[in-house]
């Protein structure tokens, strides 16, 4: 594997490059699997099988899934899974490469690395999972500034690995290698697992002679403003915390401790004030307060105490600050030069006073008439992310999503250390308007210390000598201008470095810029306005050949006379949620591990709790049914197909004294497929199978692999049956055996469906109504009942329930002790979720057509 960066102006073009060969006289599964910075921009993707090389094509969204879709989709497809991590999105593809075969994958992306703390930093995911023969990172870097500092760094770097890492630079260019040979990368002298797990950071910084750089190339300028020395504005800074209910526990001890280390950062010219919006609105002080030590004191006394109660009246608390923040200074109460900024805290939905997402954004903006920023910080997953950003943008701000992990409270502290300083306000960048055409962003509300403006456009005059920039703003003591000029054929002839250029980089930085900034306003723009983005955000990803959430990557290669495809999109941040394995409810992060689903199936196991996969959820919902002994319940019903299912509850041998519902399972399952004229019995002790006029009995002692026309049995002694149909679904059916002497259970059996969707759309009962597509979305995850099961709100088939996060067993590979399949669970015999009520689903007999 090799990973081979080339930075030049900021824009970094990076090639990841894996190659692996099948020894063996098998075909095997090979996976490329890399995580991306969530800011880059696939870019190009290909695969070669035995010096074929598969290349991938950028096309808009739904011509991209219709092609997809033409393709035989059989095995692992690539994607972008959502949100994978704070920082990145993970790319994942694999194909089958047959026996003494190779294979070379190659995905190149592109980012603009952006300027955080007086530094920019390129983040390289290294997770090869496994000692590889030959790994390379190669980083190439060169800025016409100069370079002043170059770090390079892993997180899984040992006092020996840190020896590996080779840096340097000079002048204009910046090199860094890390190639730790196969024994470098092992944990011991002997063994066979990787050190190589982690983040791999390359830090740099460029040399500051002047305020900014302006660059030419081939007919697109780009300018870099980044200012230092600069004296710091007073900030005045109110901060709009949630206290709802869904705060409690880790979310509010971890929002009390981010902000007394906040108030330990505030400067004494500083003004603030908290806002704490529960079901009520409640303030500190009725305006803002300069940091004095005594306010500071006093502050803190008052953050200790903060606690949660009721619900989410966001549009309260927001239009308080807002209202805090205009009497400050129609009453002059704060200086007059200062910069003001609301941060607000939220891990829930507006459910409280004004609820309607618009008209609070209308209220919003129309409040704040875009006097200061609005920053929103959504904690957790049970916000409306798409609502928040688009009202910070609406209002020159933000939004970041704070992971509920145990460094949330840093996550708070760093994010406020990153608008901490602000330097500059009402910035404006000019330049020629004869000269400059489809110029980016060229008005900012702040500029704040260690980070960097960037402005790109089109030439438009090409007997242009040089090209000047003027800059304009406000400073703490007095307005401020700068004058940048770059001349066209030196700025040329300095870049005529081509080990370290790549193309016309500053073309394809503005095309960068563009995408993003239309993308932006795409979020908060509406009717014609909004489609004229799309348009014009869409032409430009497909003439660049980016992967944004407009366009997709199709990879397409033969086989066997089929086509087999990949595909790689663009997640959109606002969509994502609770992720399996990377983020979590706080302190539970076994509660959103990945359900090992491979395919849309469900299930009926145990007392009886039913499971639901939800595949393009990545998730599962459960339920039990609560019914007497003796109830056969109606699980798969197809008109079409003529497949039914139906089981028969047995209770255990007597109940048990503490237990306030008798336990019930399945004692009998009755398969029936009328157009096979089959009819297959199952109990813990036998297995009775009728085709026809003709009858087969079978016990569990057996071993059995019957095949006619149209159908499997598999008999798995002691374990499970596979019936599998032609062109209808499969089943698996488990066998649970107790100790014979067990004075309370007694065996029962499972049911596991798969292939699923070869049923009808008419498919319906306790299992076959969610044969096909079903969507929920989860809200406002809190502390529940049981401190390892948060509970939450879903939203489902237009109802709202509360959820518990928990799990049931999958006993389909391990019929003893099966496997743990994270859920959400509905409670009330999955009242809300299952269509009427489950007592619609009792039918007369175990081949029984009618509902009593």
């Amino acid at each position: 594997m090799k990973i081979d960066s080339k930075v030049t102006s900021r824009f970094a073009h990076n090639v990841i490059t894996s190659r692996a060969v099948n020894r063996a006289n098998v075909s095997k599964e090979v996976v490329f699997d890399v995580d991306l910075p969530k800011t880059a921009f696939i870019t190009n993707f290909s695969m070669t099988i035995d010096g074929v090389t598969y290349p991938g094509t950028i096309k808009e969204k739904e011509v991209a899934k219709k092609q997809y879709e033409k393709a035989v989709s059989q095995g692992q497809t690539a994607g972008l899974v959502r949100a994978s991590g704070r920082k990145t999105e993970k790319f994942t593809v694999s194909v089958n490469i047959a026996a003494a075969s190779k294979v070379t994958f190659e995905l190149t992306y592109e980012e603009l690395l952006k300027r955080n703390f007086g530094k920019y930093e390129m983040l390289i995911k290294v997770k090869p999972k496994q000692l590889i023969n030959h790994f390379e990172i190669q980083a190439n870097i060169f800025e016409p500034q100069g370079i002043s500092e170059l770090e390079a760094q892993g997180s899984f770097i040992t006092n020996d690995l840190s020896q590996v890492i080779k840096k340097s630079f000079s002048g204009k260019k910046g090199h860094v290698s890390f190639k730790p040979t196969i024994d470098q990368q092992r944990t011991c002298a002997n063994c066979s697992t990787s050190l190589l797990d982690g983040d791999f950071t390359i830090k740099y910084d460029v040399k500051r002679d002047r305020p900014g750089d302006l660059q030419i190339v081939n007919g697109y300028f780009v300018h870099f403003f980044a200012p230092t020395n600069l004296p710091n504005f007073p900030k005045n800074v109110v901060f709009v915390i949630d206290i709802s209910g869904s705060m409690s526990g880790i979310g509010i001890q971890q929002t009390r401790e981010a902000l007394l280390k906040i108030l330990e950062d505030v400067r004494e010219d500083d003004y603030i004030n908290f806002i704490l919006f529960g079901s009520d609105v409640h303030v500190w002080k009725d305006t803002l307060l300069k940091a004095t030590a005594e306010n500071l004191k006093e502050a803190k006394d008052f953050v200790r105490a903060i606690n949660t109660q009721g619900m989410t009246n966001l549009h309260g608390g927001l239009m308080k600050g807002i209202e805090m923040l205009t009497t400050a200074f129609e009453t002059n109460s704060v200086p007059k030069r200062s910069a003001s900024i609301i941060i607000m805290l939220t891990d829930g939905q507006p459910n409280e006073g004004v609820s309607d997402r618009q008209e609070i954004q209308m209220n919003v903006k129309k409040a704040i008439q875009g006097r200061y920023p609005l920053y929103n910080l959504a904690f957790g997953y049970g916000v409306d992310y798409n609502f928040l950003e688009k009202m910070a943008l609406e209002n020159k701000g933000l939004a970041r999503r704070i992971y509920p992990q145990s460094d949330s409270a840093i996550q708070m502290e760093g994010f406020y250390e990153e608008v901490a300083n602000p330097m500059l306000t009402e910035v404006e960048l000019n330049y020629p308007e004869n000269a400059i055409s489809d110029l980016t962003q060229n008005i900012f509300k702040h500029y704040y210390d260690g980070s960097e403006i960037v402005v790109a456009g089109r030439l438009t005059d090409n007997d242009l000598d040089s090209l000047t920039a003027d800059v304009k703003a406000q400073g703490a003591e007095n307005d401020v201008m700068f004058s940048e000029q770059a001349d066209v054929e030196e700025t040329a002839k300095a870049l005529q470095e081509q080990e370290y250029i790549f193309g016309d980089y500053i073309e394809r930085l503005w095309a960068y810029l563009t995408i993003q900034q239309l993308l932006d306003k795409r979020t908060v723009a509406q009717g014609e306005e909004k489609e004229n983005l799309t348009t014009e955000a869409l032409e430009l990803s497909l003439k660049y050949k980016f992967v944004t959430p407009l366009t997709s990557m199709v990879v397409t290669k033969p086989e066997d006379n089929e086509d087999k495809a990949a595909i790689a999109d663009k997640p959109v941040e606002g969509t994502a949620r609770a992720v399996p394995g990377t983020q979590s409810y706080p302190t539970h992060s076994y509660l959103y591990s990945r359900p090992p689903i491979p395919s849309l199936y469900t299930s009926v196991d145990g007392d009886p709790h039913f499971i639901i996969s939800v595949p393009q959820k990545e998730d599962a919902i459960c339920f039990n049914i609560n019914e007497e002994t003796g109830a056969v319940l109606n699980l798969i019903n197809d008109p079409v197909t003529g497949i039914r299912v139906n089981g028969q509850l047995i209770g255990d041998k007597r109940v048990s004294s503490d237990a306030k519902i008798q336990n019930t399972y399945f004692g009998k399952l009755g398969i029936e497929n009328k157009k096979l004229e089959l009819k297959l019995e199952v109990t813990p002790e036998k297995i009775t199978l009728q085709k026809g006029r003709k009858k087969t009995v079978f016990t569990w002692l057996d071993t059995v692999t019957l095949r006619q026309e149209g159908l499997t049995v598999i008999i798995n002694r002691k374990k499970n049956l596979v019936l599998s149909m032609g062109d209808g679904a499969s089943f698996v059916i488990v066998l649970h055996q107790v100790w014979k002497k067990h004075p309370l259970h007694q065996d029962f059996l499972g049911l596991y469906t798969l292939d699923s969707h070869k049923l009808s759309e008419r498919t319906h009962g306790l299992l076959g109504q969610f044969f096909h597509h079903i969507d929920f979305n989860i809200l406002e995850i809190h502390p529940g009942s049981d401190p390892k099961k948060p509970d939450a709100t879903i939203v489902i088939k237009n109802n709202k329930l509360t959820v518990t996060r928990g799990w049931q067993k999958d006993y389909r590979k391990d019929p003893k002790h099966g496997i743990d399949i994270p859920c959400w669970f509905i409670h009330n015999n999955g009242a809300g979720l299952i269509d009427g009520v489950h007592t619609d689903y009792i039918v007369s007999s175990i081949f029984g057509t009618t509902v009593n």
